[in-house]
């Protein structure tokens, strides 16, 4: 799909949504091709977030301050509970996660669901970056969807675009990127969990990669049964 067709699209999409929008930054390259199409279309009530899972990368970190600064906004934390957390960490330790898929997603629950739930809260549409050819768990996914676990409309302005797409619109305009991607990283999550792809990989092998890929989300993008 054109870069035009795509930024139409989502105009289109957001001209018949009333309230807050809000934009799930992931410090993916798809989410600044995103933010970009979204700097263009002049929303007045534009929320971009970001999930502090508390085991972000450095050079997230660095992304974040790059980001706000190239797009003149503020990217807002939510970050999880601090109860729950010291609860997580007596409980799992460190790599306790990998213990199990129950662990994991119970360390994901904490860090990113639970936030996600707060992020969400009094929003109209929630935006993100994915793509249907990241993975199996993502094939079926369209530009507008309604989530019914967040009770939200979500819209995903690339589900067909290629990882080619992307990073050709980086590209064209010059945008800030991860630099995770220059040392093999395909796919960007918490640290303890993400690993760079050996050649010959897809995108989503770096993520989990302990797992079944039918098994490789977090929660936040699971449809409801």
């Amino acid at each position: 799909m054109s870069y035009e067709k795509s930024y139409d699209l989502l105009r289109q999409i957001l001209s018949k949504i009333d309230g807050k929008i809000a934009l799930s930054f992931s410090y993916q390259a798809e989410d600044t091709v995103v933010l970009h199409f979204l700097s263009q279309c002049k929303i007045k009530s534009l929320e971009v977030f970001t999930l502090d899972t508390g085991k972000l990368f450095e050079e997230c970190e660095k992304l974040h301050k790059e980001t706000e600064k190239f797009f003149k906004i503020s990217i807002k934390r939510y970050l999880p509970k601090k109860n729950d957390i010291e609860e997580l960490e007596k409980e799992l330790g460190d790599w306790g996660m990998r213990d199990s898929l129950k662990n994991r997603h119970l360390c994901c629950h904490i860090r990113k669901v639970e936030p996600l739930e707060r992020a969400l809260k009094n929003k109209s549409a929630w935006i993100t970056g994915l793509r249907a050819a990241q993975s199996i768990t993502r094939n079926e996914l369209q530009i507008l969807e309604y989530d019914e676990k967040f009770g939200i409309f979500k819209i995903n302005p690339l589900a067909f675009w290629s990882e080619g797409d992307v990073f050709d619109y980086i590209k064209k305009y010059d945008l800030p990127i991860n630099s995770l991607y220059s040392k093999g990283f395909k796919s960007i999550g918490c640290k303890p969990c993400t690993r760079a792809v050996n050649e010959g990989e897809d995108a989503r092998a770096g993520r989990w990669w302990w797992e079944n890929p039918e098994h490789k989300e977090c929660g936040l993008h699971i449809k409801e049964k």
